[in-house]
């Protein structure tokens, strides 16, 4: 094991510990715990496809892809649908960026992944706080008034 592999783990823990941060804070179901373990599993992942594949670079690839695949089945779990409305999506959009977080550690792009942490972090804070004032104007939020014959068929 190379110093920068190492350097790419303890990078990916850290930047999955401060998107898991935010979120732990906000009370999601994917915290911090989980949060980290998806950015440095990513990591870990790339490291050793990297290593694995010697070369090859379509190995690399496949190896990525399945990463992305992965967590997307992951992400999905966190999703739930509640009557007319969906919760759980920006919890699975932020497991399916940590992942990539974490694939930019393990393939050493560390400044896109410090830059990607930052903007995340931005993101989930600051345009939570904008989308409060705005919920009012919007339907998005709102769940709809259904009549019996509507809630019937979507139970």
């Amino acid at each position: 094991m190379e110093l920068n592999d190492i350097t790419s783990i303890v990078l990916a823990v850290v930047f999955g510990a401060a998107i898991g941060l935010e979120r732990e804070i906000s009370g999601k179901a994917a915290g911090l715990r989980t949060n980290v373990l998806i950015c440095l599993g990513a990591a870990v992942f790339t490291v050793i496809s990297k290593q694995m594949a010697a070369g090859q670079q379509e190995s690399i690839t496949r190896i990525a892809a399945g990463i992305v695949s992965g967590v997307g089945f992951i992400g999905a779990g966190a999703i739930m649908r509640e009557r007319a409305s969906v919760l759980g999506l920006t919890t699975a959009a932020t497991i399916w960026l940590v992942a990539s977080v974490g694939m930019a550690c393990g393939a050493r792009a560390y400044f896109l992944a410090a830059m990607t942490s930052l903007i995340t972090i931005v993101v989930l804070i600051g345009l939570a706080q904008l989308e409060r004032p705005l919920q009012k104007y919007g339907k998005k939020h709102k769940p709809k008034n259904l009549n019996e014959d509507q809630k019937d068929t979507e139970q």
